[in-house]
């Protein structure tokens, strides 16, 4: 996959605005394989939306989006498969972690899928991010910072196009925010992906190429 392309898209609780003040609402707008895009936002403004529309979960927007210029709304279950398991690595903001689960099992429930890691890989991951100790501990004991941190770790056991981001350091503090940014700027580079990351403001480290106000 090497483009996606948002042509006049807009949420449908939002039917019937002309204009939106945005500059992804309602617009023409392509993010680039190999390129790094942010989306600076306001709570309530549909960036959660945004993620979920271009990753399939939801199809509640008029206008189109499209895969290297095909619509994505015809696709079924296994062609979304195929691009949840090979093209696009999402982190959702509500992290969607098993809490009875320990934080490396959940990181397996993806990796096992892809195969993508190896489990030194991993545990190398984990220590990167300073919480080597917490691997085997249940995500419902660790601290939200921490469970985001879990989340990234699977979200990057997968090879694709593009990493989809939804508020990936909300909870993080600056130092943190460096190594989150670092880590994903090294993995996109290393696969030619392009970054898609939403932000409530721009507090997300990674320098990019074009940022959109949603």
């Amino acid at each position: 996959m090497e483009k996606i392309e948002l042509k006049n898209v807009l949420p449908a609780v939002f039917a019937g605005r002309d204009d939106t003040g945005s500059d992804v609402w309602l617009r023409n707008v392509a993010f680039e394989r190999g390129k790094y895009y942010l989306i600076s936002a306001e709570s309530g403004t549909g960036k959660s939306s945004l993620c979920s529309f271009i990753y399939g979960y939801r199809c509640d927007y008029s206008g189109l989006i499209a895969f290297d210029g095909s619509d994505i709304r015809p696709l079924g279950v296994k062609a979304w498969c195929d691009i949840r398991k090979s093209h696009i690595a999402y982190l959702p903001q509500e992290l969607r972690l098993f809490p009875e689960l320990t934080a490396m099992e959940n990181v397996e429930l993806n990796n096992r899928l892809t195969g993508f890691k190896t489990q030194k890989q991993i545990l190398d991951l984990f220590d990167t991010f300073g919480i080597p100790e917490k691997a085997h501990s249940t995500v419902s004991r660790l601290s939200i910072g921490q469970q985001q941190r879990v989340a990234i770790i699977r979200t990057l056991c997968q090879p694709c196009d593009f990493i989809l981001l939804d508020e990936p350091v909300s909870h993080l503090d600056a130092a943190n925010n460096k190594i989150v940014a670092d880590i994903i700027t090294a993995e996109a580079r290393r696969q030619g992906a392009g970054v898609i990351s939403t932000s409530v403001g721009n507090n997300v480290a990674i320098n990019v190429d074009k940022e959109f106000k949603l």
